[in-house]
């Protein structure tokens, strides 16, 4: 089932999506699991927002598609390479990317994201779907000139908006060839699917758990394929994966 989380001036709240209404949730399902009121809404009369907010940290793989790697100049890793996105960079469906000025070059990165249901520690790989909530979309915003410059990601990677998510979670997804796909005002730029991973999802919910305790709402964005470019001030970044949705977010300048 597709999951969202919703503003319809009263507060975010849950629900789930059927047809074109939102089915309301008594309060989240991570934690109050998906008992239904009696309220159904329109999709029209809503606002869809970030489908979770992490309560900790955004775990991030980076070159976990060999093509991708190599558009960049760089080797595939033998392990996942890890970073941390902070919560503050996430922001929901149709929310403004904005351009940082200490950036001259920020770029997309269309990214399945895994939304972690509950405590996980030192999980088996075997064990990966029990903690699992679901599957949304991310964009890993980064400021490419600043990534090469620091050598270290936290910075490129952590600006405010720099984590687009939604638009909701798919609950119901298996990871197979579902295609990955994202444009920029329309133009085709990645076309891949998420069965090219380098290190499947499985394994990167044992080797995260393995190095920090994993909270519910947390994420693990799973990397990106090849094609990904720069964005400029009035772009519109589209970011499709089948059986979930898309998620469209404008870009603006930020003011300094």
């Amino acid at each position: 089932m597709k999951v969202a989380r919703f503003s319809s001036g009263t507060g975010a709240r849950y629900g789930i999506i059927d047809g074109d209404e939102i089915v309301v949730l008594t309060g989240d399902p991570m934690f109050n699991g998906f008992e239904t009121t009696d309220e159904r809404l329109p999709l029209a009369e809503i606002k869809i927002v970030a489908p979770v907010i992490p309560r900790s940290k955004v775990v991030a793989i980076g070159r976990n598609y060999a093509e991708h790697a190599k558009e960049l100049g760089n080797e595939t890793p033998t392990e996942p390479m890890m970073f941390l996105k902070p919560n503050t960079s996430v922001v929901g469906p149709g929310d403004a990317i904005m351009l940082p000025p200490q950036s001259e070059h920020v770029s997309f990165e269309g990214e399945l994201a895994v939304v972690i249901g509950s405590i996980a520690k030192n999980v088996a790989e075997a064990d990966a779907d029990s903690v699992i909530f679901g599957y949304t979309i991310a964009n890993d915003v980064t400021a490419r000139d600043l990534q090469k410059k620091d050598g270290q990601w936290s910075r490129a990677k952590g600006f405010d908006t720099f984590c687009p998510l939604g638009p909701v979670i798919e609950t119901e997804f298996q990871v197979a060839a579902q295609s990955i796909r994202t444009t920029v005002n329309g133009d085709l730029k990645q076309d891949g699917t998420v069965d090219q991973m380098v290190h499947s999802v499985a394994s990167l919910v044992a080797y995260a758990s393995s190095v920090f305790t994993l909270l519910p709402g947390d994420l693990i964005l799973t990397g990106t394929p090849a094609g990904v470019g720069q964005i400029v001030n009035g772009d519109t970044v589209e970011i499709t994966i089948e059986e979930i949705g898309t998620l469209s977010n404008p870009v603006r300048t930020a003011s300094r």
